[in-house]
């Protein structure tokens, strides 16, 4: 991305600087109009005298106040006059200099962490959570920038950055370990017993269901000779009822050798997750394989634009949002941060911990971002910023000047004259 021209957003001074400088100017050439006039009519009346002289030094005060006014932007006149335009020949020490106060003074871990000490975060999201603001300005504002700007990011771009970022964290994470803990805790608690029952009722019924499938089976293997006898059938029978017989016997005893063996099974499996590497890399490559699945790609899809969707919905109608089990949930996670003392403490140190981390990672940035910002602007650029900021003030050290000398003139033409 090419460089950011600044210069493009310097402006003329508002309309109140430019009418203090006209009033300044005035003001000067007043002051000359007035000490021509009264030098040809000081010898008519002693009066002329003084106004000469309050005219004179007004003149010579607002002529001085000019020059070092403008010498702190250009060179006055256009006079290449050594240690003028001040703040263009030093624009990038300036910015060097105002990198390092934010830096000093505001972008240290220290000074955050103890600013972060009088703040409590959690008390003000509570407070705002369990009485959100209603209806105004405001929050209508708030609500239609939201959707705007929801609007307005590239829907698709957007989308596949989510996407990429749950790519991610799927990669990262372990998933063959995490499976073996869990399986190990699962069956240390005995949460495998439904599971199990579950797969041998299962079994029952598949059985049941498929009764006359394995009998036809054993019809189509048995020999001829077992057929002539009639053996087959009876075979058949002796099958299914000693596998009815199983799953029955499984169903109604916690201790029986096949759920015992099925158990170790399962003891064996939560062990190998957690340390075998073949099995680890099995699952881990099972997991690739889901990840790149495009059915799974959309759905994280899916889950995107129902995301997008539905904040969508909250920014345009924040009353139907806060409304029903989601708002009372909101109000009542409120009520608890402001009133839970351990979840307030815990919450606030860790919002201090956080911005002290984001200061001691980013602060150089920032600050690196400030002093690189100020010297890439034009000296002419950092010049109308900074008169735009202080000009009114300056053009009324320019007025100032002009009748401070002034009385400082008639002052003193008065004791000269009085002597």
């Amino acid at each position: 991305m090419s460089r950011l021209d600044l210069s493009r957003f310097a402006a003329a001074p508002p309309d109140r600087a430019r009418g203090m400088r006209a009033l300044a100017t005035a003001m000067l050439a007043g002051m000359a109009a007035i000490f021509i006039a009264a030098t040809g009519l000081v010898d008519q009346h002693p009066a002329w005298g003084f106004v000469r002289a309050f005219a004179e030094a007004g003149l010579v005060g607002g002529i001085a106040d000019w020059f070092a006014v403008t010498a702190l932007f250009r060179h006055p006149l256009g006079l290449p006059i050594p240690h003028t335009a001040i703040i263009p020949r030093n624009k990038d020490r300036i910015g060097d200099t105002l990198a390092a106060f934010l830096k000093d003074n505001f972008l240290t871990p220290s000074v955050v962490a103890r600013r972060m000490q009088e703040v409590d975060v959690a008390g003000a999201v509570g407070r705002f959570l369990a009485q959100p603001p209603g209806e105004g300005r405001l929050r209508e504002g708030a609500s239609r920038l939201l959707a705007d700007i929801l609007e307005a990011l590239d829907e698709e771009k957007l989308g596949g950055m989510m996407k990429s970022a749950v790519v991610q964290r799927m990669r990262a994470v372990d998933v063959a370990p995490l499976l073996g803990q869990t399986l190990e805790a699962a069956m240390t608690e005995e949460r495998h017993v439904p599971l199990v029952d579950a797969i041998v009722t299962w079994a029952g019924r598949t059985l049941d269901a498929n009764e006359d499938l394995i009998r036809d089976m054993v019809h189509q293997r048995a020999g001829w000779i077992l057929k002539l006898a009639g053996l087959d059938a009876k075979l058949a029978d002796a099958i299914v009822d000693g596998l009815r017989r199983l799953t029955i016997d499984m169903a109604v005893d916690p201790d029986h050798p096949v759920r015992r063996k099925a158990e170790e099974g399962l003891a064996r499996l939560a062990s190998n997750l957690s340390n075998d590497p073949e099995t680890m890399a099995k699952v881990e490559a099972w997991k690739n394989e889901m990840i790149e699945n495009k059915a799974v790609g959309d759905w994280l899809g899916g889950v995107w634009e129902k995301s997008r969707a539905g904040l969508l919905k909250s920014a345009r109608d924040p009353d139907a949002a806060l409304a029903g089990k989601f708002g009372e949930a909101l109000r009542q996670l409120g009520e608890t941060l402001q009133t839970e003392p351990r979840l307030k403490r815990a919450i606030n140190q860790f919002a201090r911990r956080a911005a002290g981390g984001l200061v001691a990672s980013y602060g150089d940035g920032i600050v690196k971002l400030v002093s690189e910002t100020v010297r890439n602007w034009d000296a002419r650029t950092v010049s109308d910023r900074l008169e735009n900021a202080v000009g009114r003030d300056l053009q009324y050290i320019r007025i100032n000047g002009t009748l401070v000398g002034g009385l400082v003139g008639l002052v003193i033409h008065t004791i000269e004259y009085l002597a």
